[in-house]
C-alpha cells in the first residue's frame, strides 16, 4: 500500500522557517485550537469583541434612570449580600442578591438612593461550610483603609467624569522607543508618588528625552506595594495608592497630547493568593478562576495560576483587555510572565537549546489559545495597538500574526541582551570584550519577529542586583561625580555606559527600552519598603536632582541619551533598515556596521587608539553626527566632529562598489557618521543600493579571508590621560 505523503503546511510561520517543518503538527494543532475556541465563544455570527463584554454585565452599574444593578459570578455560593457604609457593614436583607434561575449569576437591583458615589462596600458570601467577606471580581475601584489597612471596593460614579481632550490618538512609533516607569517610585521624596505628580513632573522629562512611548508598571490593584505590581488582586481597578481613575485618565490624555503612546504592564500570568482581596476563593471554591489541583499554585511565585481552559476565565481576561483599552485608552500591553504561561512547568529549570524543546508536549495549548485570542481581540479593537511579550524561552512564532500560525504579539522582549551585558561586566576584563560576540548577541534573532532590545529594565535594578552604571563605578559614584573630578574608574564607567547603550539601541529590529532614571545613570538599586529594610522608601524613588545639578556628570549621560534617542528616532522606520556588518576585529576590538546612510564605529579597546583605521563601506562623503567622546557627553573631545571624511578607492575593492573609510578611533569610544547625499549627478552610473550592499558584504568577506588589515597612517595615538582627581562629592 502506497504511503500517503502529507501536504506541506500553508502556514507562513512554517513556510518561512524550514527547520520548523518537523513540528508542523504541533504548530498547526495549536492554530486549529484557536480557531475552534474562537468559534465556540462567538458562535456563527458573533465576534470576539462582542464576547469580551463581561465588565459591562458583571460588577456594579448605574442604569439610565439612576438605579443600580450589581452582578457576580459565584456558582459555589449559597447566599451573597452587599455590605458597606450604607448598611453600617451589617448584612441587611434588602441588600441580598438573588441567584438568577438556571444560572451561576447572582444579581441585585437597587433604587438610586441606596448607594452613593464614594461608598465603600464588599460582598458577604456564604458557601457550604463557610463564609467570608470578598471584593467583587469586577470592582473598578478598590481602596485601602489607612487605619485598618483592609481593602474594600468603592462606588465610583463621579458627577463629572473625565472628559477626554485627545481623540483618535494613533501611536507613531517607528521605531518604538519605550520609557519604562513606575508611578509610585517616580517622585523625589520618600513616599508613594501619584498620577498627578508623574503627569506634572515626569512626563515632560520623558517628552524632552525623546521617547515616544511609556510602559507603566503596577497599574492593576495589588495589596502588597513591594510586589512591584505583579501580585494583582483586582484586575479591573487601577491602583488607588497613586490616585483616582480620573487622574490616571488625565495622565494618559496628557501623554497623548505630547505624542507619547501609553503601554500598560498587564498581568494575566497569575494572581495573588490573598482571599480577602483577590479572586482566590471568591465564592468559597478553589477552582472558579484557577486550577483546583496541583497546578493551582505557582511553584516559584507564591501565587495562583489561571485555568485558561475555562470559558469563564477567558471571559474575564479577554474582557479585561478590552476594558483597559476602551475605558482608559491605553495603547497596548506588555504581557508579563508569558514564559510561565506557555509551558506546564512554567519554563522553570528548562534549557531551550533546540526547536524540539518547544514541542515536546510541555507546552500548554489552553494558555497559547488565550494569548492568541487576546492578541486578536486587542488588534481588532485598536489596529494600532502595541502588544509585547515578556518571554525568555524563545518560543518560535510568538511575535507572528495568528493568521500566519503565530501567537500574535507585535514584539517580544529580547531578554538575553541584558543578561549578556551583566555577564560581560561581571566576568570579563575590558581586554576580553569581543566585538564578534557583541554583534552576534545583539543581532541573533528571528528575522520574522520584532524584538524590544534593552540594556537594563527594572529587573536589573532590583535589590540584590546592580544597575549597569553601579557595576561600572560602584561606590565611586558617591565621591567622584563632580564634572571637574577626573577619576579614572568613573571615566571608564561613563564611556562604557554610553557605548553599551548605543550599540544596543542602534541594532534594534523593533524597539528599544530604558527604565526610568537609567538614562542618566541613576545610582544604587530599587528596594521597596519591607520588613527587612524598616519599611523605608529611601530606595523606592528617583533622585531627579542628580541630573538637574549642572555640576554633576549625570548630565553628561542624560545629554548623550537624548542625542542617541533623537538620532535613532529621527530616521523613520530605522528599526526596519538592514544591519550591514562592515568590520569586526577582535584583536583590535573594533566593530563597524551600517544602517541606511548611517555608519556606527566602535573601539572597545581600553588602551589603544587607532589613527587612519579603515572600514569598507559605500563610497561618498561622511560627516560625524554623534560621538561618545564629545565633551558635552563627558568625553575628551579627541574626535574633531567638524571634519568631513571622504572614502578612499582601492583597486582591490573598487569592482565591488566599496571603498575605505579611514578614521581616528580613540580608545573606548564610538561614533556615528552619516553619508552625505551627492548634490551633483555622477558621470558614471552607480549601482542600485541593494546591489551595492551585496558588493560591500562580499568585499568585506574577501578582505577578512585574505587577512587584510588597514594600515595606520600614523603611529598609534595615545588616549588623552585623565587628570588627577581634585574634588569629591559628599557621600549620600
Amino acid at each position: 500500500m502506497a504511503k500517503i505523503k502529507k501536504s506541506p503546511s500553508v502556514l507562513p510561520l512554517i513556510k518561512n522557517d524550514p527547520w520548523l517543518e518537523p513540528y508542523a503538527d504541533a504548530i498547526e494543532g495549536r492554530h486549529e485550537d484557536v480557531k475552534r475556541k474562537l468559534k465556540e465563544l462567538t458562535g456563527k455570527k458573533g465576534s470576539l469583541d462582542e464576547f469580551a463584554n463581561a465588565h459591562n454585565y458583571f460588577g456594579l452599574h448605574r442604569e439610565a434612570d439612576g438605579s443600580w444593578v450589581f452582578r457576580e459570578l459565584a456558582p459555589n455560593a449559597t447566599s451573597i449580600t452587599l455590605i458597606g457604609d450604607f448598611s453600617d457593614w451589617h448584612a441587611v436583607a434588602r441588600y441580598s442578591l438573588t441567584r438568577l434561575s438556571d444560572s451561576d449569576v447572582w444579581e441585585i437591583k437597587l433604587k438610586p438612593e441606596a448607594l452613593h458615589h464614594g461608598d465603600h462596600y464588599k460582598l458577604l458570601v456564604t458557601w457550604p461550610g463557610g463564609e467570608g467577606e470578598r471584593i467583587p471580581a469586577y470592582a473598578n475601584r478598590v481602596v485601602q483603609d489607612e487605619k485598618t489597612h483592609l481593602f474594600s471596593a468603592q462606588v465610583w460614579f463621579p458627577e463629572n467624569p473625565y472628559q477626554w481632550r485627545v481623540n483618535g490618538f494613533k501611536p507613531d512609533v517607528k521605531p518604538l522607543l519605550i520609557y519604562e516607569c513606575h508611578i509610585g517610585m517616580a517622585q523625589e521624596r520618600e513616599g508613594v508618588g501619584t498620577y498627578d505628580e508623574f503627569r506634572v513632573n515626569v512626563l515632560p522629562r520623558i517628552a524632552a528625552d525623546g521617547y515616544n512611548a511609556i510602559q507603566i508598571m503596577a497599574i492593576q490593584e495589588h495589596p502588597y506595594y513591594g510586589s512591584f505590581g505583579y501580585h494583582v488582586s483586582n484586575f479591573y481597578a487601577p491602583s488607588s495608592r497613586f490616585g483616582t481613575p480620573e487622574e490616571l485618565k488625565q495622565l494618559i490624555d496628557e501623554a497623548h497630547s505630547l505624542g507619547i503612546a501609553v503601554i500598560m504592564d498587564i498581568v494575566h500570568s497569575h494572581a495573588v493568593k490573598n482571599e480577602a482581596e483577590g479572586l482566590a476563593r471568591i465564592d468559597g471554591s478553589y477552582d472558579l478562576y484557577f486550577y483546583g489541583d496541583g497546578r493551582r499554585e505557582h511553584p516559584a511565585w507564591d501565587s495562583l495560576c489561571f485555568d485558561y481552559g475555562k470559558n469563564n476565565v477567558l471571559h474575564f481576561l479577554l474582557s479585561n483587555c478590552k476594558y483597559w483599552l476602551e475605558e482608559f485608552r491605553f495603547d497596548g500591553f506588555r504581557f508579563d510572565g508569558v514564559t510561565s504561561m506557555l509551558y506546564y512547568n512554567h519554563g522553570l529549570g528548562q534549557a531551550f537549546g533546540s526547536y524540539g524543546d518547544y514541542y515536546d508536549g510541555n507546552e500548554d495549548p489552553a494558555a497559547i489559545t488565550y494569548l492568541s485570542l487576546a492578541n486578536m481581540l486587542i488588534h481588532k479593537i485598536n489596529p494600532a495597538a502595541i502588544t509585547i511579550a515578556e518571554e525568555m524561552s524563545g518560543m518560535p512564532g510568538l511575535a507572528i500574526p495568528v493568521k500566519d500560525g503565530g501567537i500574535g504579539f507585535d514584539y517580544r522582549m529580547a531578554m538575553g541582551i541584558p543578561d549578556y551585558w551583566i555577564k560581560t561586566l561581571k566576568e570579563k576584563k575590558d581586554e576580553d570584550w569581543h566585538p564578534t560576540s557583541i554583534f552576534w548577541e545583539l543581532t541573533n534573532r528571528r528575522a520574522d519577529e520584532k524584538t524590544i532590545s534593552y540594556v537594563e529594565s527594572h529587573d536589573q535594578a532590583l535589590v540584590g542586583d546592580k544597575t549597569v552604571i553601579f557595576r561600572l563605578i560602584d561606590e565611586k559614584m558617591y565621591w567622584h561625580m563632580m564634572k571637574d573630578d577626573d577619576d579614572m574608574t568613573v571615566a571608564r564607567g561613563i564611556a562604557l555606559h554610553k557605548m553599551i547603550r548605543l550599540v544596543t539601541a542602534s541594532t534594534i529590529n523593533g524597539g528599544y527600552l530604558n527604565f526610568m532614571g537609567n538614562e542618566f545613570g541613576h545610582p544604587e538599586w530599587i528596594d521597596f519598603p519591607r520588613e527587612g529594610n524598616g519599611w523605608s522608601y529611601k530606595y523606592a524613588r528617583r533622585q531627579w536632582d542628580l541630573v538637574d545639578r549642572k555640576e554633576l556628570k549625570y548630565q553628561f549621560l542624560n545629554a548623550f541619551d537624548n542625542a542617541m534617542v533623537g538620532l535613532i528616532g529621527s530616521v523613520y522606520n530605522f528599526q526596519a533598515l538592514p544591519v550591514r556588518k562592515l568590520w569586526e576585529k577582535d584583536d583590535d576590538q573594533i566593530l563597524a556596521y551600517g544602517r541606511g546612510d548611517l555608519v556606527f564605529v566602535y573601539n572597545f579597546n581600553p588602551s589603544k587608539s587607532f589613527d587612519g583605521y579603515g572600514v569598507l563601506t559605500q563610497p561618498g562623503k561622511y560627516e560625524v553626527v554623534l560621538s561618545t567622546d564629545d565633551p558635552d557627553f563627558g568625553g575628551y573631545g579627541n574626535i574633531d566632529q567638524s571634519v568631513e571624511h571622504f572614502t578612499l578607492s582601492d583597486p582591490l575593492y573598487a569592482p565591488h562598489g566599496v571603498e575605505w573609510l579611514k578614521l581616528y578611533l580613540p580608545a573606548r569610544s564610538a561614533m556615528v557618521l552619516r553619508r552625505v547625499p551627492d548634490r551633483k549627478p555622477r558621470a558614471k552610473k552607480t549601482e542600485s543600493k541593494p546591489k551595492a550592499e551585496k558588493a560591500e558584504t562580499k568585499a568585506k568577506a574577501e578582505a577578512a579571508k585574505a587577512g587584510a588589515k588597514p594600515k595606520a597612517d600614523k603611529a598609534e595615538a595615545k588616549a588623552k590621560a585623565p587628570r588627577t582627581a581634585k574634588n569629591k562629592t559628599p557621600k549620600k
